[in-house]
């Protein structure tokens, strides 16, 4: 009896504890939200201490946020307030939080978190499938061995300079047809050209020389040697000023087809040029100024007739000089109008030529025109004016003719190169009563790069002479040639060659040539 008095008195307490236990779970079980926003409270103002134990707070974030789901799936936006950027609340949960969610779960046990199965990764790599690169974005293929063939040889290294010399040796045939006459011939040509080029820091000069020389085999016909040397020496000098001082030396043999040379000659007169020039250049904002003066000194030897006469031309040695001003307006670098100005003196050594007239004499010019810069694929000059010359004698009337000047390269396609070139100038005469006459000369080259080693060019020109005063005829000249190059190595070439020249008068026979050869190139 005395136990069954003990447990009635009991009973009382362990109910009212049991009541107080499950009114206190089952209000924290409906106000899961109040807590979490206290306990966001105190991680806020412990942020540091809150973040220093991450994995724990991940874990928790993953689970607590799928337990406080409702049962329709609604979400809270104060759940969400504050999401980092994985996707987690990014605020580590208080102990009595933790606590009361897991007996409210009535388990101890976690979802397995993102660090366990990797489903999260670092900032720089969030996505799992990362996507693989494109085509255009793979590693670049080891670089192709250069082909050298096609390319400028390195040259000998003297001191500060570099020179890169070249010799070619042909075998060529040629047929000149003159009226009824016809000579062939067959002759060696021996070619050399070289360039000298400095490779200093600052300033640069160039020196480049070529020179033919031919020997008959067979047959007859005039030989045509030649010779040509020129230097440019630029400076750079402060304020976007460049100077130019340039030199030369040019001979050559006149052709039997020029309107001065001496018919029936056996050998015509060999010629000498010396030249010399200086132009500085300066750009002025948006303008740009070119002064230059240039000098040239040419000499005549004697000819030479069929029975060994010699005739002498010292009468046409003469002194000229030229200076020219030049102003272009830059509207973008691609694009610079110019207008020009020149001025030019020539003075006979004789006052008075073997027929007794006074040749020296001034001239003047003028044109317009703009200069093209497009890169590689257009560039050059087009220009238009008015040239006049005047003589010392008054029998010999002046010259004046529009001029159209012309100098464009241009690149349609890559391997194909074409020059276009086209001049209006006013040249002497040396015939009783004739002041001169105009030379209008268009020519054209097209190169095109059939293979890596294999390298075609076609030249084309037209020369129009025309006398104003009519006392000759006018004359047109048209050439035609084609070559191939063949480059077996970086070193050697191999070439052939094949002209046409047609010379049309409107007084007198015409005359044709046709010139055809092969040969090898060896450069260094």
């Amino acid at each position: 009896m005395a136990k069954e008095r003990e447990t009635s008195s009991l009973t009382p307490l362990c109910a009212t504890r049991f009541a107080v236990s499950s009114i206190a779970l089952f209000g924290l079980f409906l106000q899961p939200h109040s807590g979490l926003a206290q306990s966001a409270q105190n991680s806020t103002s412990g942020a540091s201490s809150g973040y220093s134990s991450a994995s724990s707070s991940q874990s928790y974030s993953s689970s607590s946020n799928a337990q406080q789901l409702p049962a329709n799936g609604a979400v809270d936006g104060s759940d969400i307030a504050n999401p980092s950027a994985d996707g987690m609340s990014g605020i580590p949960p208080s102990s009595n939080q933790q606590a009361g969610t897991t007996m409210a779960t009535g388990t101890t046990d976690q979802d397995p978190s993102n660090e366990t199965t990797g489903s999260i990764l670092d900032e720089d790599i969030r996505r799992l499938n990362t996507r693989e690169p494109a085509i255009d974005d793979r590693r670049a293929p080891r670089k192709p061995e250069e082909i050298l063939t096609g390319q400028e040889t390195p040259g000998i290294r003297i001191g500060t300079f570099v020179l890169r010399p070249s010799v070619t040796q042909s075998i060529n045939t040629e047929t000149t047809k003159d009226g009824e006459t016809k000579e062939t011939r067959a002759f060696l040509q021996t070619d050399a050209h070289a360039t000298l080029t400095s490779d200093w820091a600052l300033h640069q000069l160039i020196v480049t020389s070529e020179g033919t020389w031919q020997r008959n085999v067979s047959g007859t016909g005039e030989e045509q040697p030649a010779f040509d040397i020129d230097a440019d020496l630029r400076l750079d000098l402060p304020d976007d000023t460049v100077a130019h001082i340039k030199g030369g030396y040019r001979f050559y043999r006149e052709d039997t087809d020029d309107p001065d040379a001496i018919a029936d000659a056996e050998q015509q007169s060999d010629v000498q040029e010396f030249s010399a020039g200086a132009s500085v250049e300066r750009d002025f904002g948006i303008l740009r100024g070119t002064a230059a003066l240039d000098l040239t000194r040419t000499i005549y030897s004697d000819a030479v007739l069929s029975n060994g006469t010699r005739v002498s031309l010292s009468d046409r040695d003469q002194t000229s000089g030229t200076f020219r001003a030049r102003v272009g307006y830059e509207l973008s670098p691609a694009l610079v109008p110019f207008v020009e100005a020149s001025v030019g003196k020539t003075v006979y050594d004789e006052t008075r030529d073997s027929a007794g007239f006074a040749r020296s004499g001034n001239s003047y010019g003028a044109k317009a025109g703009v200069e093209v810069d497009l890169g590689e694929k257009l560039r050059g000059e087009v220009g238009l004016g008015y040239e006049t010359a005047t003589f010392d004698d008054s029998r010999l009337d002046s010259i004046d003719t529009a001029t159209v000047d012309a100098n464009l390269f241009w690149s349609p396609l890559r391997g194909t190169d074409v020059r276009f070139d086209l001049s209006t100038s006013i040249q002497p005469s040396t015939t009783a009563g004739q002041s001169g006459y105009i030379s209008h000369v268009l020519t054209t080259a097209v190169t095109h790069q059939l293979r890596d080693n294999l390298q075609a060019t076609v030249l084309g020109g037209v020369t129009l002479r025309d006398y104003p005063s009519g006392g000759s005829s006018d004359e047109t000249v048209y050439t035609a040639s084609g070559s191939l190059t063949w480059n077996i190595n970086r070193y050697l070439d191999f070439t052939s060659t094949l002209g046409y020249e047609l010379t049309t008068r409107d007084v007198g026979a015409d005359s044709q040539q046709w010139r055809a050869g092969v040969g090898l190139k060896l450069k260094r």
